[in-house]
């Protein structure tokens, strides 16, 4: 059929019930919308059969990442204007079902069934996790890891940079390097722990070891990393005999759960909890709290998720779920400190770092695409793609106030009731 462009605008109009301010490039060539928008380029039929037969933000994340459905102009305008649209017009306006009852739209999804082509649903890209059920064994858990973590180190190279750092950076200005700020986030980590030589510290959920060495090589402890990744493993290990701090620093291939050599002076769990889930994660605080000795402090930084008035109603994001973090859940921040301090914990700071979020996850998409050919090498098309979609419109919910991540300084305080902890805490003495 000729003109499918428009036909397209048309029906998204209709089910938006406003103009898509989006120009549409279709695979017949034709183009339609605003001619200085962002440009959605529908590559073939089968991004619309997979939109028909998934309606919403997983059958628009299929077609993104088999790359049927992409972007050309600015990423972060095409997504600001789809979460305008589509999400946040599904939380507080008219649904896909309300707009299916009017005659004009059923009429109009008439039309792009037959604009479709034959009605078979598209396989899912090879990328997507299926039979996802959030058990949070130690097996899925690993499995889950595995899919995120070993997508391969030379991948991660070009995204996180030198650094080697997958969590969020710490930015003394918004023109600062990110090796910079991961630098003042590693080291702001190390002084709210308050490290002092010949501690000992345990880094659950280690990385490529980052943490490990900058508080051994800089505050003289000795530190115990975990991870369930063997690629992320294999890396800490190399960096660490590089250093020639072997002796200071053991990276173990281990699920946080089987750790047993406590006590431990401190604890980082940096970007690790988000994997832990709803209902284990009491089990992890109270297990970090026995860990530690008494007047030991835990430092804990993790992704939150704003609360719903309506929490029986919630659901893990379908992308994010489906392509990214398998098993992983979003908490609120008040979910977390009430787990915390029924582990026995005593909450000290809470420290909110959600620009600082959004500045490194713009960093390491423009890492990205400086090096995309290569990454697609590297980690397969559709896993760059993932990457790129998903990192780009994080940093716009930080950026929205739609998640959130926070430092958690946590004391297992002795039963004298004795903390240790300065008058004026923010002042993280070294």
């Amino acid at each position: 059929m000729a003109d499918a462009a428009s036909r397209l605008n048309r029906l998204a109009e209709q089910l938006l019930g406003a103009p898509l301010p989006l120009r549409i490039r279709a695979w017949d060539g034709s183009q339609a919308g605003p001619p200085d928008a962002p440009t959605l380029v529908v590559r073939n039929r089968r991004a619309v059969r997979r939109l028909l037969w998934k309606p919403g933000e997983l059958g628009l994340a299929r077609a993104w990442v088999a790359g049927d459905l992409d972007i050309e102009g600015d990423l972060y305008a095409a997504l600001e204007t789809l979460a305008g649209l589509l999400w946040e017009r599904a939380e507080g306006g008219r649904g896909v079902t309300e707009a299916l009852r009017d005659p004009d739209v059923r009429a109009g999804v008439r039309e792009l069934v037959r604009l479709a082509g034959p009605p078979l649903p598209p396989a899912p890209p090879r990328e997507e996790v299926r039979n996802r059920r959030h058990l949070h064994t130690r097996r899925s858990d690993k499995r889950a890891i595995s899919h995120h973590y070993d997508v391969g180190n030379e991948f991660y190279e070009i995204v996180l940079g030198p650094s080697m750092v997958y969590s969020c950076a710490y930015w003394d200005a918004p023109d600062a390097t990110l090796e910079a700020a991961q630098h003042d986030k590693l080291d702001l980590v190390c002084r709210k722990l308050a490290l002092a030589p010949d501690q000992r510290l345990l880094d659950v959920g280690c990385g490529w070891g980052s943490l490990a060495l900058h508080a051994a090589r800089g505050y003289g402890v000795r530190v115990v990393g975990v991870t369930l990744s063997q690629e992320q493993a294999g890396l800490a290990r190399k960096r660490v005999a590089d250093e020639g701090l072997t002796d200071r620093v053991e990276i173990r291939v281990q699920d946080y759960r089987d750790v047993t050599d406590g006590p431990y002076d401190a604890v980082s769990s940096i970007g690790m909890a988000e994997h832990v889930g709803d209902r284990p994660y009491l089990e992890y605080a109270r297990h970090l709290h026995d860990l530690l000795r008494p007047g030991g402090r835990l430092l804990n930084q993790q992704i939150a998720r704003r609360p719903r008035r309506d929490e029986a109603a919630y659901h893990v994001d379908e992308f994010i779920d489906a392509y990214v973090f398998p098993d992983g859940e979003l908490a609120p921040l008040g979910t977390t400190v009430t787990q915390l301090e029924r582990a026995g914990f005593e909450v000290r700071d809470v420290e909110s770092l959600r620009e600082h979020y959004a500045l490194t996850l713009r960093h390491w998409v423009a890492n990205l695409e400086a090096d995309r050919e290569r990454a697609a090498r590297l980690a397969g098309p559709g896993r760059a793609r993932v990457w790129r979609l998903y990192m780009a419109a994080c940093a716009l919910s930080f950026e929205r106030n739609r998640i959130g991540v926070n430092q958690t300084l946590a004391v297992r305080t002795p039963e004298s009731g004795e903390s240790r902890t300065p008058l004026r805490m923010r002042t993280w003495p070294a």
